[in-house]
C-alpha cells in the first residue's frame, strides 16, 4: 500500500488517494516519509500537482511544515519548481514555512529570487515580507544573490518593493555592496552609460549615489 500511495503522489491521481484512505483512513498517519526522507505532500509539491496537494493539507496539514533530508519543506520544493498554485496552497496553510531555512541556509523567497520564479516571490514576499530582509550565506542579503545569479526581472521587483538605502547598500561578510558585485562579474562595464549601469544592476540613481558615498566614507 505505501508504493501504491506513493506513486498516488508522483501522478497527482486524486482518486486513487481517496480509494486508499477508504481502505485505510490511517494511512496517512502509517506513511510519513519515503527511504529518501520525502513525504507524500513533498513529492506532490515538487511535480506541482496542486489539486492533491489540496487534498493532502486538508487533511493533514501539519504536513506542510515537514522537512526532507536537505532540510527542505514542501514550500521549498514547490518554490524551486515555480509552481504557483501549490505555493499558494502551502502558504495558506503554514505562512511560517516561508521563514524557514533549508541545508544550504535559504528560505523559500531566497531559492524564488535566485530561480527566477517572480510570480511566486511575488506571493512569497505578499505573504511574508520579512522573509526577503533575511541574511544569506556569507552575509549576503537577497539582492546580493540577484546580482550573482543575473535574477534582473526579480531584482527590478525586489527594488521596488524594498528599496530604502540601508537595505540596497548592505554590505556582506567581504564589504562588498551589489554594485561592487556587478563590476566584479562584469555586469557593468566602466564604458557603459550610466543610465545602462543603473539599469543593469538594478539601483536607482539616488541608490548608486548612496552606495558611492558609503563606499567612499
Amino acid at each position: 500500500m505505501e508504493r501504491r500511495i506513493y506513486e498516488a503522489a508522483v501522478e497527482g491521481n486524486i482518486i486513487s488517494l481517496l480509494k486508499l484512505l477508504q481502505e485505510d483512513a490511517l494511512i496517512l498517519d502509517r506513511i510519513t516519509v519515503s527511504c529518501y526522507g520525502e513525504t507524500l505532500l513533498h513529492i506532490a509539491s515538487m511535480l506541482g500537482h496542486a489539486e492533491f496537494v489540496q487534498e493532502l493539507v486538508g487533511r493533514k496539514p501539519e504536513l506542510a511544515g515537514e522537512l526532507d533530508s536537505r532540510k527542505s519543506s514542501p514550500l521549498h520544493l514547490a518554490t524551486s519548481k515555480g509552481c504557483l498554485d501549490t505555493v499558494k496552497i502551502l502558504v495558506s496553510v503554514n505562512p511560517e514555512m516561508c521563514l524557514a531555512r533549508d541545508r544550504d541556509g535559504n528560505n523559500p523567497v531566497h531559492i524564488a529570487a535566485m530561480k527566477g520564479r517572480v510570480s511566486v516571490l511575488k506571493e512569497l514576499v505578499k505573504v511574508r515580507r520579512n522573509a526577503a530582509r533575511m541574511l544569506m550565506e556569507r552575509g549576503e542579503t537577497i539582492l546580493h544573490a540577484r546580482v550573482r545569479f543575473d535574477q534582473l526581472e526579480a531584482m527590478k521587483f525586489l527594488m521596488e518593493e524594498m528599496s530604502d538605502h540601508e537595505f540596497v547598500n548592505s554590505k556582506d561578510d567581504d564589504g562588498n555592496t551589489i554594485l561592487h558585485l556587478a563590476v566584479a562579474d562584469k555586469q557593468v562595464e566602466e564604458r557603459q552609460q550610466p543610465q545602462q549601469a543603473y539599469a543593469r544592476v538594478g539601483v536607482s540613481r539616488s541608490g548608486l549615489a548612496q552606495i558611492s558615498h558609503n563606499t567612499d566614507s
